[in-house]
């Protein structure tokens, strides 16, 4: 079963060795910091801190040009939109708002609450925390390289990355605004904000230029210089042994079905939607999505379809509720496996909580039921195997978060040796 994404370009890269900066920056990029008072209530590292390492990650590159290894024709006629070509005003008021609290109707959330730069740019939850200790019902995808992935969320609701900042800040558990005039109140009498939206687009503090602002310095999130690039460049001992068998066994056990990964398609995702089964045996899909047909039907559009999917139980439904269309129930986004060892846990709902527990679910087919995808099947892989496929895939995460990775894998393989609750005990 295939569901074409209609705004998934495929994407034309030259991807060669060294083509990133990544040089080692300071241990408060790679580590936990040490002082727990500057996490706040949401355990996100303070805005201010964040600020300072987000600079540090992004040193040395010219925003107006395209990053590489992005092709520049595709940089300039796919990913960047014509009314909000990059420029360093932008970034610049982008960046101040994604780190600013006072977006949110208790002061206490921004996008980097649940976009952390020490988290991989999630927050590392099972499901995210808004406003007021309010849990959603989704993981939050990282927003590193989310500007390939339009259409934006799990379920594709929102057509680019300007209209995804929209709905986030006025969804009412997430960053809680009332409305867009609200968003706008709370910032507008800064000097500092005046100056910047004059600089940035010629205007007085207004939201459509606030989401633009945004969306240009998620396009600078820009993080594909892996081991990996380093061993399809000519570098054969940048990978281990086991993880170049781990490279030839995601070639030849299904994983490219929908995680190609090459020079077209980067992040190992076909930007497609699947139902792989992860809630299944929980939900009765049928009579859950004629339910959510009665809902949606009582209109409120894209805003009613948000806070659907984040803050009831029709969340599991996906992207049906975007399309209505029964093929669709119980599918969500391929997930890219760029910096995939940095955020976890995993699957729309977080109830993964390492790349073993990942393996252990493809590796028996899913759980079965009317909707689950067609190439959904058991892949018979050994525990050997299993290794070998999760050493590949801590390989993907760019060397500007090298110690980090190496500590997410020690953890979640110390994790694995504990638990393994999806694995399948009858397989060998």
């Amino acid at each position: 079963m295939q569901h074409r994404a209609p705004f998934s370009p495929k994407l034309s890269l030259a991807v060669t060795a060294g083509v990133i900066l990544a040089a080692t920056l300071a241990n408060a990029v790679c580590r936990e910091p040490p002082a727990n008072h500057l996490r706040d209530s949401h355990g996100a590292l303070d805005m201010q801190a964040q600020m300072v390492i987000v600079n540090k990650l992004l040193a040395k590159r010219d925003f107006t040009q395209p990053p590489l290894p992005i092709d520049p024709l595709t940089w300039n006629k796919v990913v960047v939109p014509a009314g909000n070509r990059m420029t360093p005003q932008r970034v610049e008021l982008g960046s101040k708002l994604y780190f600013e609290t006072r977006l949110s109707k208790d002061g206490s959330v921004s996008c980097a609450t649940c976009h952390d730069v020490t988290r991989g740019f999630t927050d590392q939850r099972t499901t995210s925390e808004g406003i007021g200790g309010a849990l959603g019902q989704r993981n939050a995808p990282t927003t590193m390289n989310a500007f390939l992935m339009d259409p934006q969320f799990l379920d594709g609701r929102a057509p680019s990355l300007e209209e995804q900042a929209k709905l986030v800040i006025i969804n009412p558990i997430e960053m809680g605004m009332p409305n867009k005039q609200a968003t706008i109140d709370a910032i507008q009498g800064d000097p500092e904000y005046q100056r910047m939206f004059k600089a940035a687009y010629g205007s007085r503090p207004n939201y459509e230029d606030l989401a633009k602002a945004i969306a240009a310095f998620e396009r600078t999130l820009v993080f594909l210089n892996s081991p990996y690039d380093d061993f399809v460049a000519g570098d054969t001992n940048a990978i281990s042994g086991k993880a170049h068998y781990g490279l030839l066994l995601f070639y030849g056990a299904r994983c490219i079905s929908c995680h190609q990964l090459d020079s077209e398609n980067p992040l190992g995702t076909d930007n497609d939607f699947h139902n792989i089964g992860i809630s299944a045996r929980h939900q009765n899909f049928k009579a859950l999505a004629q339910e959510a047909l009665d809902k949606l039907d009582k209109g409120d559009g894209l805003h009613g379809t948000d806070k659907l999917a984040i803050q009831t139980r029709f969340s599991e439904l996906g992207r049906f509720l975007v399309t209505n269309d029964p093929s669709d129930i119980g599918a969500f986004k391929t997930s890219q496996l760029r910096n995939i060892g940095l955020t976890g846990p995993y699957m729309h709902d977080g109830s993964m909580k390492t790349l073993w527990d990942v393996m252990d679910h493809y590796n028996k087919g899913g759980e079965p039921h009317p909707y689950l995808d067609a190439g959904m099947v058991p892949l018979g892989l050994s525990e050997d195997e299993i290794d070998a496929l999760v050493a590949f895939m801590f390989t993907l995460t760019d060397k500007r978060f090298i110690d980090q990775n190496r500590q997410m894998m020690e953890q979640q393989r110390k994790l694995a040796a504990k638990e393994r609750p999806f694995r399948n005990t009858d397989m060998p």
